[in-house]
């Protein structure tokens, strides 16, 4: 998308803190210092319309705020940082509004396999709307390598979508192994990084060309924003037509929406950590509840994904984990009902814990067993929840 004569920020005229961590440049949103008032605080700019030039141009770098705004920007230049994105980023008004946007970017009689185990809403997207806009999709088990080659068809496929670790039985699909398939028969490959974050997992240095994010979940994290994020490792002419559709379609982000994203970006490490490091102290000691007969979590030493995870998740395994209930689906929903400091809710990634019964949400035709329960992490005492999760599970079994 082009943007001459912009303003200069912090992706036209460099970070101040350029040499320092991912860390550190979140943690001050690159560092930038307003010009007009020194704030430490990049400011809001809410503006939908833009004086023009004597000669009728704009020099200023924006015209109307429904392909561009300022607030925007300096969200899309954090995130861009964070993913390593040599394209940059791109803010958009919900997960779903970023996730579709890449595949309206396709052709019509494009081919184009996804993963089994996804976030429903847009496999549900897949099933109904794709055909209707010509596009062929195939679903296979992504995180085996052999069913993927085997969905690919060479000359024919021209994407691949995968998510890792996949809602919401969090199943680990390699990414690097998915990216040597997907380039090798002619195709890109796209990651939907929700459950990981760029805090543990990196897709576009593991050969992605386009990861997504709903930015809704732990980018924001505090269950006051929608929004959606898909950063780029190359500027091409399909990355350029992604951002010619949310011109056209007016699917950027709010001004708002965006400055209250990039105070939460500011924290995603610490949130990150902190989540992912209670994720696993309840896995491991849910593993041992009688009343639980399975607990699907990548970092867990027994989970089928965890060698690959552990190849590439830096510094934790995120924040969502999955249980299956011994007695089934009545017992599941039992114990959802019981809960005190858990909060039944969907959505996931806040600073508050949610548990959620998926079946229920998904209905027919979804992968999600009737006796899980998927479970967001919050910032809670982990010691607070496993408490509040047990007493619910023996009442529940009672």
């Amino acid at each position: 998308m082009s943007r001459t004569n912009a303003p200069a920020g912090p992706e036209d005229a460099g970070e101040p803190i350029a040499a320092f961590s991912r860390r550190s440049r979140a943690a001050q949103a690159l560092g930038r210092i307003d010009p007009v008032t020194r704030g430490v605080v990049p400011p809001l700019h809410v503006a939908t319309t833009f004086i023009r030039d004597p000669d009728n141009a704009y020099s200023s770098g924006f015209s109307y705020a429904r392909p561009d705004n300022a607030t925007v920007r300096e969200a899309e230049a954090v995130l861009a940082m964070l993913e390593e994105a040599g394209a940059g980023a791109l803010l958009f008004g919900s997960g779903m509004a970023a996730a579709t946007a890449v595949f309206g970017a396709l052709e019509p009689g494009d081919h184009v396999v996804a993963p089994n185990v996804m976030y429903w809403a847009l496999k549900r997207w897949l099933r109904e709307e794709g055909p209707r806009r010509g596009l062929a999709v195939d679903f296979t088990d992504a995180e085996d390598p052999g069913r993927l080659r085997a969905a690919v068809q060479p000359g024919r496929t021209k994407l691949v979508w995968i998510e890792t670790p996949g809602n919401p039985l969090w199943t680990v699909t390699d990414i690097a192994g998915a990216a040597e398939i997907a380039h090798a028969a002619g195709a890109r490959l796209a990651v939907d990084s929700t459950a990981a974050s760029p805090v543990h997992t990196r897709p576009l240095a593991l050969g992605a060309d386009i990861v997504m994010h709903s930015g809704t979940k732990i980018l924001n994290g505090h269950s006051d924003v929608v929004a959606g994020v898909l950063a780029a490792r190359e500027a091409d002419a399909f990355w350029a037509r992604v951002g010619a559709i949310r011109a056209s379609g007016g699917a950027i982000l709010g001004p708002f929406e965006a400055y209250l994203l990039m105070r939460s970006l500011r924290t995603l490490h610490l949130r990150a950590e902190r989540q992912a490091a209670g994720a696993l102290a309840l896995a491991t000691r849910l593993g041992a509840h009688p009343h639980v007969a399975r607990v699907l979590y990548p970092g867990l030493p027994d989970d089928p994904g965890h060698a690959v995870a552990a190849r590439q998740m830096e510094g934790g395994f995120g924040y969502m984990l999955s249980i299956r209930v011994r007695g089934g689906e009545g017992a599941a929903i039992a114990t959802a009902a019981r809960v005190a400091l858990w909060k039944r809710a969907t959505s996931l990634g806040g600073v508050e814990s949610l548990i959620e019964h998926r079946a229920s949400v998904e209905g027919p035709g979804t992968p999600c067993p009737p006796d899980l329960l998927r479970l967001s992490t919050g910032i809670e005492d982990p010691d607070d929840l496993f408490a509040d999760l047990d007493a619910a599970l023996r009442a529940a079994h009672g």
